[in-house]
């Protein structure tokens, strides 16, 4: 009796890992189906598992990781596809009315007699090709701001002095247009850690944005506030209501498409790429018909 009852107990347990053995090679032969398809086709689903014990769910938890980070990734490369297409399509679209324009008067210069007319005509030649440099250094600037692995060397930066000699590098385009800037610059150093060349390119992007919309009202302050910097510059908006205060930042993004036709729109783009590689931070309001952009960076103590 007692040898039926040892039996007994072996047979059933022989079933019982018999039944484990088979639940397993079933799940897991269900797991590779699930993966075949999912690789044959562009699905949200993740992987489901009918048992919930052993090493089966550790193996489902480790695969529908992997599944959200391909997901994210693709949609990522997606994006990125997405935004080179939609960079040379407006690209295009804004290089064709300077190459249009340039031909015209080619045209116009090989057949004008009169030295005066072809002095003109070669006058505005340079300034359409100028133009085109611009755009074409525009775009391979914020080409490299989307790069992550873009880095920028950073040292110690007076942005007192940066910011004056950029201010009156202006002087006569503001002259030119009737524009009296009014400024509120600190006269205690401000040093912070930065690129001179990604700085002085941020303040003379949102400068020349407030030339393209032609504002008469124009306000550049600077001011140490505790251990941090802030820049602000502020103009009276023509149209505030045309202004999307929460895409001003976008590629591409033309307040006044009419009045920004010899801009590619990536500006502001650049300048919000460089202060973030900086570290620093940037934010645009419109406040009572002002339009602002506040740039803030830490402050380094005094040498």
């Amino acid at each position: 009796m007692k040898e039926y009852f040892v039996i007994g107990i072996l047979c059933s347990v022989i079933l019982i890992l018999i039944c484990i053995l088979v639940s397993y090679q079933r799940q897991v032969k269900n797991i590779c189906r699930q993966l075949y398809f999912l690789k044959e086709h562009e699905s949200n689903m993740l992987v489901t598992k009918e048992i919930n014990w052993g090493n089966i769910r550790e193996l489902t938890e480790i695969l529908n990781e992997l599944l959200k980070e391909q997901k994210k990734q693709r949609k990522a490369y997606i994006r990125k596809e997405q935004m080179i297409a939609d960079t040379y399509t407006n690209l295009s679209h804004d290089i064709r009315t300077p190459l249009t324009s340039l031909n015209g008067y080619f045209q116009l210069l090989e057949n004008a007699e009169n030295e005066k007319d072809r002095q003109r005509y070669l006058r505005i030649i340079q300034e359409r090709i100028e133009s085109l440099k611009d755009m074409l250094e525009e775009l391979f600037t914020y080409t490299k701001l989307q790069n992550e692995v873009y880095e920028l060397s950073m040292e110690r930066q007076n942005m007192n002095q940066i910011l004056k000699e950029i201010v009156f590098s202006y002087y006569d385009e503001w002259r030119q247009q009737g524009i009296t800037p009014v400024f509120a610059i600190t006269e205690e150093p401000v040093w912070i850690q930065g690129n001179e060349q990604a700085l002085r390119r941020v303040i003379q992007n949102i400068i020349k944005n407030e030339l393209d919309h032609g504002e008469k009202e124009i306000e550049i302050c600077l001011e140490k506030k505790g251990e941090r910097m802030e820049l602000l510059f502020r103009n009276r908006a023509e149209t505030p209501e045309n202004i999307d205060v929460s895409r001003v930042f976008d590629r591409f993004y033309k307040a006044d498409a009419a009045r920004s036709k010899n801009s590619t729109g990536l500006g502001l783009s650049i300048a919000k790429g460089f202060v973030e590689k900086m570290n620093g931070e940037i934010q645009a309001e419109m406040k009572e018909g002002w339009f602002g952009i506040h740039i803030w960076f830490s402050c380094e103590d005094k040498k």
